[in-house]
């Protein structure tokens, strides 16, 4: 039997490449998005598709989508320039937003996934990070309209398994890359692939000693959808274990890029993590899954989304760079 899906967040960077996930697997979808952070155009090849409905709303105001057998909850801006920008629609769709969602899952009895963040692990004093491991997070800090927001919505999720029986799945998505992220979202790979190619220094904030380790984003996805038809409630990390500084990766884009920028270094934002690494184990174990493609093949595969982006903004009409202010570990 044909399953249907509602994905909210679907315009985003993991929600769009979620969707074709789900419709090449026969789901019909229902993507929904206000497009605060998201992007038409990462569902533009989906128009003539009639097994895929978009809708543009705000999840915080609820909604009855109708029945429906599975709920991807990916509604949240996830990059530091934007949940900075946007901080109290952070906290609301964090809160508001991802209740409602559980809602829809409980009143037709939908499986329910949840994308959390390694954000829940603040600035770890525990590393490599395990889903055991509290975190370490500033509640008042610049951040903190992210990482609470998600925090709050693990609570959420678990309250509504626990009390409402709702059939619950949680990933803690670490720092993912690849085609359709925004060009000028301030994220690591995006700010170095975008610099190279225009010909600019390569932005280290700090000494670029500071640690991330970096997922395709079909890997990822092969994750999501491998813990949506598990058995497992509590949160399970998702992301690659192949930890970089931030040097070795901007050496890294250098190399696959061909280009010859210098590097430029400015201070340190508030309360970055000095490290981010996942311990896996409980995905290998649980899921048989772990990242298969390495650092330098994923850039490699990501180079003409940037190419074709960086054309659009320059030629008429072109967007430009939203802002790379910050390397966070934002998924």
């Amino acid at each position: 039997m044909t399953k249907s899906a509602l994905v909210t967040g679907a315009a985003g960077f993991l929600g769009s490449h979620l969707t074709d996930r789900l419709l090449g697997d026969g789901c019909l979808v229902l993507g929904v998005d206000n497009l605060s952070t998201g992007d038409r155009g990462n569902l533009a090849h989906l128009r003539n598709d009639s097994r895929f409905r978009f809708e543009e709303r705000d999840i915080c105001a609820g909604f009855d989508p109708g029945p429906v057998d599975l709920v991807f909850n990916l509604a949240s801006p996830a990059s530091p320039p934007e949940y900075l920008r946007l901080g109290i629609e952070t906290l609301r769709v964090g809160s508001l937003g991802v209740e409602n969602a559980l809602q829809i899952a409980a009143k037709y009895g939908a499986g329910f996934f949840h994308a959390s963040t390694s954000e829940c692990y603040g600035d770890p004093l525990e590393h490599p990070q395990a889903e055991t491991y509290w975190g370490n997070v500033n509640p008042v800090g610049p951040r903190s309209v992210y990482d609470e927001a998600k925090r709050f919505a693990e609570a959420m999720v678990m309250a509504y398994y626990r009390s409402r029986g709702v059939d619950t799945r949680m990933a803690r998505i670490f720092n993912t890359y690849g085609p359709r992220l925004h060009p000028g979202d301030g994220r690591v790979i995006s700010n170095f692939i975008m610099q190279a190619l225009r010909g600019e220094p390569l932005t280290i904030y700090g000494d670029g000693r500071q640690t991330r380790s970096f997922c395709y984003v079909d890997d990822l996805i092969e994750g999501i959808v491998r813990l949506s038809r598990s058995e497992e409630h509590s949160p399970v990390n998702l992301g690659n274990p192949d930890e970089c500084t931030i040097l070795e990766c901007a050496n890294a884009v250098l190399e696959v890029t061909g280009c010859a920028s210098q590097l430029s270094y400015v201070e340190l934002p508030v309360d970055d993590p000095a490290r981010r690494r996942p311990d896996i184990t409980k995905a290998r174990a649980l899921l048989g899954w772990e990242p298969r493609v390495t650092l330098r093949e994923g850039l490699k595969k990501s180079l003409d989304y940037f190419r074709t982006r960086m054309a659009e903004s320059a030629g008429p009409g072109g967007q430009g760079n939203r802002g790379a202010r910050s390397q966070g570990a934002g998924y």
